[in-house]
């Protein structure tokens, strides 16, 4: 198969170009023109597919629910968005929820699926601080200990491959390293970690910091915290909820001023009440949510933010036309970004002969036309 457009993202750039896919694998690309094309998209643009390292739900799923046939669903149907990858993302709750959970997510991987490629799981919690806990219900936070995520690893087949954690309540770093060593991206979210506990968790392995701004010690100019502590540690990268909800355009275009092109990654941390109208109430964690006509999802009881309904075609529109975002550094972080904080760049997140054809095709509105996971049409028809 051959897909071309005048405007290929390729190398930081757009370019007129071919893309050649077989068997799942990008095998080659060729000038505009070059051979008869398959399919010829004009000039709107051809992306590496988004890559969502957090997200809970949708459609009425939740990872916690354990339901096989709704992750099912919502890794068939997010693909609507671009998504071709991502990690179904737990929150904090009993030690049994959560072992059903992991074990739902690996028997789904095990048996097969269609769509969106599983990575991994995003485990959120249950080691958190109870001051930044958010929407995570306090009482079933527990201190991390190696011995206890050593068995919700065994219980997700292996398939843990990123956490979010108060490492400031990790005793010596344990946990953090034994995940570090272990392959599993240790990620400090919930957290009331000063910067300076920051830059101790990221010499203990730390790779990432868990939707930056939200559930964290913010930014002041005598006690910088872990926004501060974002914005300083340049190799150290840093998920961010891009619905402007979460964080105003200002706070976004801050963000990656200070991150670069190569550390920020955007997510949605979107819920199960994503494809569902405003008013819906879902409970989420054990705590009753409703949806806002704006998209965010809040609690009921306190009114705070509780989590978003963002697709990720959205978040790069935002990024780019409200928040001034520059273009690379925008796609980016949907694509090569959180495929390398993630280290599987050297199959995902960018259109290169020799890797995953992944790709999405938007129009100038950012609307997606069509995606291909591993070279495999996606909608049925284009939008």
């Amino acid at each position: 198969m051959i897909i071309q457009s005048t405007k290929v993202w390729v190398a930081d750039q757009f370019i007129k170009a071919q893309i050649e896919v077989e068997n799942g694998k990008i095998t080659n690309l060729y000038e505009y023109g070059t051979k008869t094309a398959d399919v010829d998209y004009g000039d709107n643009r051809i992306l590496p597919g988004f890559i969502d390292l957090h997200c809970h739900g949708a459609y009425g799923f939740d990872t916690n629910d354990a339901n096989e046939e709704g992750l099912r669903n919502w890794v068939k149907n997010i693909v609507s968005e671009g998504v071709t990858a991502l990690l179904p993302t737990t929150i904090t709750q009993s030690e049994e929820v959560l072992t059903n959970a992991l074990k739902n997510v690996a028997k789904v991987v095990r048996e097969g699926y269609t769509g969106a490629e599983i990575l991994g799981i995003h485990f959120e919690g249950p080691y958190l601080d109870m001051k930044y806990k958010g929407a995570q219900p306090e009482q079933y936070i527990v201190k991390p200990t190696v011995e206890q995520f050593e068995k919700y690893q065994e219980a997700a087949d292996g398939l843990i491959r990123y956490i979010t954690m108060a490492t400031e309540t990790d005793e010596d770093f344990e946990l953090t390293k034994y995940c570090a060593e272990h392959g599993v991206v240790v990620s400090i979210g919930h957290s009331a970690a000063t910067s300076e506990q920051a830059v101790q968790a990221f010499a203990h392995g730390a790779r990432s910091m868990t939707h930056v701004y939200n559930g964290m010690t913010p930014f002041n100019h005598r006690a910088n915290g872990l926004v501060g502590a974002a914005y300083r540690m340049k190799s150290m990268y840093g998920e961010i909820i891009c619905d402007g909800n979460h964080s105003t355009p200002a706070a976004l275009h801050q963000f990656f001023e200070a991150k670069g092109p190569h550390y920020g990654m955007m997510v949605s941390d979107a819920l199960m009440a994503k494809g569902s109208p405003a008013g819906s109430k879902f409970i989420f964690g054990g705590n009753e949510i409703v949806i806002y006509p704006d998209g965010s999802a809040h609690l009921t009881s306190t009114g705070g933010l509780a989590g978003s309904t963002l697709h990720i075609n959205e978040g790069l529109r935002i990024l780019i036309e409200e928040a001034l975002v520059p273009v690379d550094t925008a796609i980016n972080a949907c694509t090569k970004n959180p495929a390398a904080c993630l280290r599987v760049d050297d199959r995902k997140g960018s259109l290169k002969v020799g890797m995953d054809a992944d790709i999405v095709v938007i129009d100038r509105d950012y609307k997606v036309l069509q995606t291909y996971c591993m070279g495999e049409k996606m909608l049925d028809a284009e939008a």
